[in-house]
């Protein structure tokens, strides 16, 4: 019978419809309380009250604080609007974010912002101020600061200027105005020029003006210039048809090499390979040996005005009076292949070419510029063998070469303009132009050009 007792006990307890004595007040028994105070206190429906609950936590400032309410009914419960699940959660975060201090804890809002706007609230405003203008100039007058304003990086200036007068200018006196490449810009920085039987050295660095040479027959001149890749000799050809070869630190001639039979009016080197030209021929010389004559090139006609090797020293560009532009190989062994045989051979210009470049970050490109009566540079793929672009100049061209610094292609003009053109490259949009010039070499940093005037003058010009 005990057993039956405890059992009926514990079935007593475990009833859910005995009353709770030690329980909170139920919310239906709050609410008639309120009503039942707020009718004995007389209250008007646009009368509000504050009823403050030890349970109730709601913060102090709330969203929309200072705003007509709707008034409720008497003895009913308060007009609480309908709003979606997202629009609670924001309001219960920024409910939270204006009570709380500031605190690390804060991140985790702005976590908490992202997570529930896809954005950060701060990041959403159209104003914001706090800070300065990045580099800003400023504007004032003689008694305080009036305003500053400061360029966002896409109204930047994206064009550089090139001044249209030269930093320095050298006096040339004796300077012959004929298609000769008399200017040559070494990698130690030294300047050589050549005015008339005289090649004269100017020091870059510190301004000085060397005498290097001068031919013993009034009626010689020099006819080209060119230095080795080091910097350390120079090559002259004169118009007496020898090639000499020149050590400038000690202002000494080294040997005179004589093949040509008329006046050697281009150079270029590829490491100890020399090549002279004359009336129709290239000849090479191997500087280091007594028989320094190699071999010959014979596929132009008149006179070759103008060569140039390539960058990696794979090709010979030469042009002539015949208005032929042709490239030759070197084989491995560093000489020649056939010497009858040119890799290409253009004939589409119309006048002379002396003017020719490669360019240095695309070895296979060639630009060639023709005379008087042709007035175009040419774009050339040597790999290919076609004519990539080619513009009018509406001038003799005399001289071309590149500058990587920006990518552009310079070019000096004889008749009738005697100017100096910068263009882009490949496009060949005008960048700049400069007057008075006849050719032009660039320094060893590719930052700075001469250039050879018809009024006697060379001129610096700091462009790149």
């Amino acid at each position: 019978m005990a057993q039956f007792g405890f059992e009926n006990d514990i079935h007593s307890i475990l009833k859910l419809d005995m009353p709770i004595t030690n329980a909170p007040m139920a919310r239906w028994q709050r609410k008639a309380s309120s009503s039942t105070t707020a009718a004995g206190n007389g209250l008007s429906p646009g009368k509000s009250v504050n009823v403050s609950l030890s349970s109730s936590k709601t913060p102090s400032k709330t969203p929309g604080k200072g705003k007509k309410q709707t008034p409720s009914k008497m003895g009913g419960d308060r007009f609480i609007p309908i709003r979606n699940s997202k629009q609670m959660d924001v309001a219960t975060f920024l409910l939270t974010k204006e009570n709380e201090p500031d605190n690390p804890t804060t991140t985790s809002a702005k976590a908490m912002s992202v997570t529930l706007n896809g954005y950060d609230l701060e990041d959403a405003k159209i104003l914001h101020l706090g800070g300065k203008p990045l580099n800003a100039p400023e504007y004032q007058n003689n008694l305080k600061v009036l305003y500053s304003q400061g360029t966002t990086p896409a109204s930047t200036k994206k064009t550089r200027y090139i001044s249209s007068t030269p930093d320095k200018i050298l006096d040339a006196p004796q300077l012959r105005n004929d298609f000769l490449n008399l200017l040559d810009w070494s990698s130690r920085n030294m300047l050589a020029v050549a005015l008339h039987n005289s090649v004269y050295l100017w020091d870059a660095t510190q301004g000085d003006v060397i005498l290097l040479m001068k031919l013993e027959r009034e009626e010689d001149y020099i006819c080209s210039v060119s230095w080795t890749k080091e910097g350390s000799y120079l090559a002259i050809g004169t118009s007496d048809c020898k090639v000499q070869l020149w050590d400038v630190e000690n202002q000494k001639r080294l040997r005179s090499m004589a093949s040509h039979t008329a006046r050697v009016a281009s150079l270029s080197w590829n490491d100890y390979i020399l090549s002279g030209s004359r009336s129709g021929h290239v000849h090479h010389h191997d500087v280091r040996m007594a028989q320094h004559h190699i071999f010959s090139l014979t596929a132009h006609s008149q006179e070759v005005c103008g060569l140039k090797w390539s960058p990696d020293g794979r090709y010979l560009a030469s042009g002539g009076n015949d208005n032929l532009v042709c490239v030759w190989p070197r084989v491995s062994d560093g000489s020649m292949g056939n010497e009858s045989q040119a890799v290409r051979s253009w004939s589409e210009h119309q006048g002379a070419v002396k003017a020719l470049a490669w360019c240095p970050w695309q070895p296979n490109i060639l630009a060639s510029g023709g005379g008087t009566s042709d007035r175009h540079i040419r774009i050339w793929n040597v790999n290919s063998g076609s004519c990539i672009s080619s513009i009018d100049s509406q001038s003799q061209v005399s001289s071309l070469v590149f500058a990587p610094n920006y990518k552009e292609l310079v070019s000096a003009h004889g008749y009738a303009h005697n100017n100096v053109v910068v263009w882009k490259y490949p496009s060949l949009t005008k960048v700049a132009e400069l007057s008075r010039v006849l050719s032009v070499v660039l320094s060893p940093d590719n930052s700075t050009m001469a250039t050879v005037a018809g009024d006697e003058t060379i001129q610096i010009w700091k462009s790149f």
